[in-house]
């Protein structure tokens, strides 16, 4: 297959994708209503590209991550990888796929056993997929990625508790890469570290992509590492994809007035740029009562009434998406 095709070609390719939550009350615990974090998403990654995930904290991208890992089982849609769609796998069927599909989370200091060394926190999941012949050979394979990582591989023997954040987040980075992935889900990865440790966690990433062709599903509130990460951008609000598309795109010419908000607040130093910064009001609506029509119309400053009555579809524009009424037409609607 060309290097032209291959990009083309989906590594993974999630369809309708639906994960609610029940909520329960009363003495028989009976379900009265569904958190709906997940509604209908779809989306797909090629081999060596990156999508951002991004939104505001509780518009469900996380769930959307786990969801495809099935950390959490989603109740519909599918998740297709090579041609096999995980979400129709029992556990051990299951099983050789999660090699392929790793996540990174946010909190390394969560993510690593404290009472592990970091050759063993690394070496866990090669023992546990057979990879290595001898607990000598899995030693040396820790060794490369740490060394790949950027750290000292004379450190493997210490706990985590004695290295730093960003450190710790290379490790879970080696961690996920021990077992020989395809594509990462990176959780927030870089939101708990400080901005100069960010930059370079973000370039050891773009460094593996290029040497590994590793695909990575980033998600992320910080629309600042999306422009500096991310091939493809997928806005998310209260459960749903509002926008998606090339970043470059998305950034010059953003399509749904979300997208616009989030992208005006990102802090500048031009003061034009500061005076047409959109303030949103009222309040962000709850998935578990989402409101009729579209979902953002209750802080939309371009609402009108059509907004009220509808829920709006995704509508293709420019090499991707954006699911609002504006964009089927030309002309400004009536007030």
């Amino acid at each position: 297959m060309s290097a032209a095709s291959s990009a083309r070609t989906p590594l993974l390719r999630v369809s309708g994708l639906r994960t609610w939550f029940p909520i329960r009350g009363g003495v028989l615990q009976r379900v009265l209503g569904h958190v709906r974090a997940v509604d209908d998403v779809s989306f797909e990654i090629a081999a060596g590209r990156t999508l951002a995930l991004v939104g505001e904290s509780g518009c469900g991208k996380t769930t959307v991550g786990r969801s495809c890992l099935r950390l959490v089982e989603p109740q519909a849609g599918s998740v297709v990888h090579e041609g096999v769609d995980l979400l129709g796998l029992g556990r051990r069927e299951l099983r050789p796929y999660r090699r392929r599909l790793q996540i990174v989370f946010q909190d390394p200091n969560a993510s690593l056993d404290p009472r592990l060394r970091v050759r063993d926190a690394i070496a866990e999941g090669m023992q546990a997929f057979g990879i290595g012949d001898s607990e000598a050979e899995r030693t040396e394979r820790v060794v490369a990625l740490l060394r790949r990582v950027q750290l000292d591989p004379d450190q493997m023997w210490r706990y985590p508790h004695e290295f730093s954040g960003g450190q710790r987040q290379r490790i879970c980075i080696a961690r996920a890469l021990a077992v020989e992935p395809r594509l990462l889900v990176c959780d927030e990865a870089v939101s708990a570290l400080d901005v100069s440790i960010q930059a370079q966690i973000l370039n050891l990433l773009l460094e593996l992509q290029q040497e590994l062709g590793l695909a990575y599903l980033f998600i992320t509130h910080d629309l600042g590492v999306v422009r500096h990460l991310a091939h493809e951008v997928a806005v998310m609000y209260v459960g749903q994809i509002v926008e998606r598309g090339p970043t470059a795109r998305v950034f010059s010419d953003p399509r749904h007035p979300y997208t616009r908000a989030l992208l005006s607040a990102i802090p500048s130093a031009d003061p034009f740029r500061r005076a047409t910064r959109v303030r949103l009001t009222g309040d962000v609506a709850s998935p578990a009562r989402p409101p009729a029509g579209c979902r953002f119309h209750t802080r939309c400053p371009e609402v009108f009434e059509r907004c009220r009555r509808g829920a709006p579809g995704l509508v293709p524009v420019d090499e991707g998406e954006s699911r609002c009424f504006l964009a089927e037409r030309s002309e400004p609607p009536a007030a």
